[in-house]
């Protein structure tokens, strides 16, 4: 009897080995199949065993995150040719046509002209710092490992000090913005600074591609919008607004980092920050 029972229980364990061989081969198997076909299908085996089910789960979690992390790197693979060929342009087109002005001072003796010709180079130098300016400032942000240092932030006070910095350029670009903030006294506990840096770039923002408006509202639960009519935008454009290095043709100047830095700075800070077109008119909404 004791010679039957330990003829099952041998039976039974090279049944089980064999299962789990089976399952280990259908798990290499499958493993090394996802890894050369572009697919988002899970390992799958036919034993259920539990520790074997156990690792092809702890398989799939890997599998998922190294597809996450290769589509980040073809992604950021395009972002970066597309950042080239952005910047390249923006930096060639002043170059070409400061080399087409410095060429047309050497062939001329009317001192009326030559003015006119340093006045474009002035400007057009002017143009590819502030091009250059705007790439070092975002590769500082994008690249700041270190700790945001944090206050109670009085955003009512900050976002009235924002526009009133910002009310010469507006009123020269002929906007004369509609203000609403709430008498309720919104505070978080955020990085002073770059509240700062988001609402300069977001009334930037305002002055490239507002069609003349602007209305900015602060509520009683602290969602803020940026609103104005944008004509020239459309909503495939609107969805690419917070993309790195994205541009639109009406943006001249620009590598179209601001609204990038704008959405890296409120997601640090733990908010959220999105656009829509509607009507022809273009919301950023921030959600603290």
């Amino acid at each position: 009897m004791v010679y039957g029972l330990l003829c099952i229980i041998i039976i039974a364990l090279c049944v089980k080995i064999y299962l789990m061989k089976r399952s280990a081969r259908e798990i290499a198997n499958e493993f090394a199949d996802r890894l050369q076909t572009d697919t988002n299908t899970l390992i799958c085996i036919s034993s259920h065993d539990k520790d074997m089910c156990q690792l092809a789960d702890r398989i799939n979690v890997q599998l998922k995150e190294l597809r996450k992390e290769h589509l980040q790197y073809h992604q950021g693979n395009t972002e970066l040719k597309n950042a080239v060929t952005n910047i390249s342009h923006d930096l060639r087109t002043p170059l070409t046509a400061i080399a087409g002005d410095l060429y047309m001072i050497e062939k001329t003796d009317d001192l009326t002209e030559i003015r006119e010709y340093i006045a474009a180079i002035e400007e057009r130098t002017k143009a590819m710092k502030q091009l250059t300016e705007e790439l070092f400032r975002y590769s500082v942000i994008v690249s700041s490992e270190g700790e945001t240092v944090t206050e109670e932030v009085f955003v009512n006070q900050v976002l009235a000090e924002s526009i009133a910095g910002f009310y010469p350029v507006l009123t020269e670009k002929g906007i004369t913005p509609q203000i609403h903030i709430t008498d309720t006294r919104i505070v978080r506990d955020i990085s002073r600074s770059d509240l700062m840096r988001v609402f300069s770039n977001l009334l930037n923002n305002a002055v490239k591609y507002s069609d003349g408006d602007l209305e900015i509202t602060l509520s009683d639960t602290g969602e803020i919008t940026f609103t104005n009519t944008a004509k020239e935008l459309s909503a495939v454009e609107v969805e690419q607004l917070f993309d790195r290095f994205y541009t639109v043709e009406a943006a001249h100047h620009s590598t179209g980092l601001g609204l990038s830095i704008a959405r890296t700075l409120v997601e640090r800070m733990g908010g959220a920050i999105t656009a829509n077109l509607e009507n022809s008119r273009l919301t950023i909404r921030i959600v603290l």
